[in-house]
């Protein structure tokens, strides 16, 4: 999963999915029409009415389209649907690609790889997940956040909390290190982002969360024996209905201990470091 590059997202309408939510996802297209060729797909377009915004066909390269191609099926496309182009500053924009044997039309959005800007924080953690591996965390954790209430309770300089946030997320943060939840705050505050971060260690959370996603601490300062972290995963079995781990070393056999069923798990690598994502219930 986390090995992937960046890519267009074809997504069946009625689905929404904002492509900023993901950190591999380049572009979406909401399909609205396909075909089997380009003939048909033109011939469906005929019927299509834009009314009340301007807009623009732009074309998806997928292969060895030539860029004369490219534009000639922008131009076809565009001219069979009723409405008013505007090629400069459309107020809506759809894309036509060839994928999967198939012609594809639909509403077009770029991502805006919100993720990378938060690179930029005042306050910086060697060991932290990178933004791009904490936002495919945030997400495998939070897939529709409506209605979810969320908790970092090993936050550190605040990553997890602050891609979560971005994307609308219930969530927050506590952490049993107080020397750096200042710079986890102001790195929250940083980016025009709010929630609650609390000094706290997770063995002692009594609130109840749908989900939470735990970093264990692994750097020289942070070692923990295997009875700590059974302690704390025994603890987020009793306040979270879902959890998401990252680690750096095997715990299956400590979060079966701590009572979890393991459902899914990936790989995040980066160089020879590697890091294992296992989601649990």
């Amino acid at each position: 999963m986390f090995g992937m590059e960046s890519q267009t997202n074809i997504l069946e309408s009625p689905v929404k999915i904002g492509p900023s939510r993901s950190p591999f996802i380049k572009e979406r297209i909401g399909v609205i029409f396909e075909g089997e060729s380009l003939e048909e797909l033109l011939e469906k377009l005929a019927s299509f009415e834009v009314s009340g915004e301007t807009f623009k066909v732009i074309f998806l390269k997928n292969g060895e389209e030539t860029f004369e191609n490219r534009r000639t099926i922008e131009r076809e496309a565009g001219q069979r649907i009723k409405g008013i182009a505007d090629i400069r500053h459309p107020q809506r924009m759809f894309a036509v690609m060839h994928v999967n044997g198939r012609w594809v039309f639909g509403d077009y959005v770029k991502s805006e790889s919100v993720w990378f800007r938060h690179q930029q924080k005042p306050h910086q953690y060697s060991t932290a997940l990178s933004t791009r591996v904490a936002r495919a965390v945030v997400n495998i954790a939070v897939p529709n956040p409506t209605g979810i209430k969320a908790i970092d309770p090993c936050c550190g300089i605040g990553t997890v909390l602050i891609e979560a946030l971005s994307m609308g997320i219930d969530i927050v943060g506590s952490d049993n290190n107080p020397v750096i939840l200042a710079g986890t705050r102001e790195n929250i505050n940083h980016f025009g982002l709010s929630c609650e971060v609390k000094f706290k260690d997770m063995r002692d959370i009594v609130d109840q969360y749908d989900v939470a996603i735990i970093d264990l601490p692994y750097n020289l300062c942070s070692v923990l024996s295997a009875e700590e972290q059974l302690e704390m995963l025994q603890s987020a079995r009793r306040f979270a209905d879902k959890i998401v781990v990252v680690t750096v070393e095997p715990i299956d056999k400590i979060l079966m201990e701590a009572g979890f069923e393991i459902i899914d798990r990936a790989v995040a690598k980066k160089g020879v470091f590697s890091r294992e994502v296992i989601v649990c219930r």
